[in-house]
C-alpha cells in the first residue's frame, strides 16, 4: 500500500541544488507501465535538471506549496492542485524548483516506456535508457555529452 499524504520515502537525493526526498509510489503499488513519484523539495532545491524525454510523456500535480516551473521559454509559479503536462520532445522541457520559504510536494506521473532518451539542454548531456527512466533493475543507463558525437562510420571496420 502507498499513501500520497503519508508517503514512505524510498530515495534521498543529496546533490546540492537537487536535494529532495522521493517516494516511488508507482513502484510501491506494483505498477509496471505507469510511474508515479512524490517529490518533496526544501527551499532552494530542484527535483531534477531541466530536461525532456524522447519516449515518455510526463505530468505534474502540485500536492503542497507553490513550486516554480522552468521551461526553455519561461518560468512561473504553480498553485496547489495545478496540473501540467509535458509532451515528448523539446516542447516538454521542464524543471521544478522550490523558490519558497517552506517545503513543496509534487507528484510526477509518467509512462514507463523503454528504451528512452532524456535530453538536458542546459548541460548538453543525453541519457540513454534501456529500462524505464527512474526504474531500477536490469537495463542500460548511460549519460553522455552531446559534444562527444562521432561520425556514424568512425571506428567501424568491414567484417573479417
Amino acid at each position: 500500500m502507498a499513501n500520497l499524504f503519508d508517503p514512505e520515502f524510498d530515495q534521498d537525493q543529496t546533490h546540492e541544488g537537487f536535494r529532495n526526498r522521493r517516494a516511488m509510489l508507482g513502484k510501491q503499488v506494483g505498477s509496471e507501465r505507469l510511474g508515479a513519484s512524490l517529490f518533496e523539495l526544501q527551499p532552494g532545491q530542484a527535483a531534477f535538471p531541466l530536461h525532456y524525454h524522447l519516449g515518455n510523456e510526463e505530468m505534474l500535480i502540485v500536492v503542497a506549496g507553490a513550486p516554480t516551473l522552468r521551461t526553455t521559454k519561461r518560468e512561473r509559479e504553480l498553485a496547489e492542485g495545478e496540473i501540467v503536462s509535458f509532451p515528448v520532445g523539446p516542447g516538454g522541457a521542464h524543471q521544478v524548483v522550490n523558490r519558497t520559504d517552506g517545503p513543496v510536494r509534487i507528484l510526477m506521473l509518467s509512462e514507463m516506456i523503454a528504451p528512452d532518451i532524456v535530453v538536458r539542454p542546459e548541460s548538453g548531456k543525453i541519457s540513454a535508457f534501456g529500462r524505464p527512466p527512474g526504474g531500477h533493475g536490469e537495463g542500460m543507463h548511460g549519460v553522455y555529452f552531446e559534444r562527444d558525437s562521432v561520425p556514424f562510420w568512425e571506428g567501424e571496420e568491414p567484417p573479417p
